[in-house]
């Protein structure tokens, strides 16, 4: 199993990936009760990257929604504040 300090490093489909082989693991028994305890917790950080990952990427669909919609004139590109510039959000687990 991976470090649990991987999960700042972990991308989406990783994560993903992970945590199906730890349900497969699970479903198929066979391990110990300490296995399955350990591969449950990792099961669980893993479900909270991939939410991360998922919660960021609604926030950045939503804020290019917002954006499209917004009426056209309003506000200077580049402003201060308006996500113009490139460096708004992105879906980083926590961010």
């Amino acid at each position: 199993m991976t470090a649990r300090t991987d999960e700042g490093t972990l991308g989406y489909e990783q994560a993903r990936d992970e945590l199906i082989d730890v349900v497969r693991r699970l479903e198929a028994g066979g391990t110990t009760l300490e296995e399955s305890l350990a591969l449950w917790e990792r099961g669980e950080e893993l479900a909270k990257v991939c939410r991360r990952w998922l919660d960021g990427a609604r926030a950045r669909l939503d804020a290019a929604l917002a954006e499209r919609d917004e009426p056209e004139g309003r506000g200077n590109p580049g402003e201060a504040g308006d996500g113009a510039d490139g460096g708004g959000e992105r879906a980083e687990p926590g961010r």
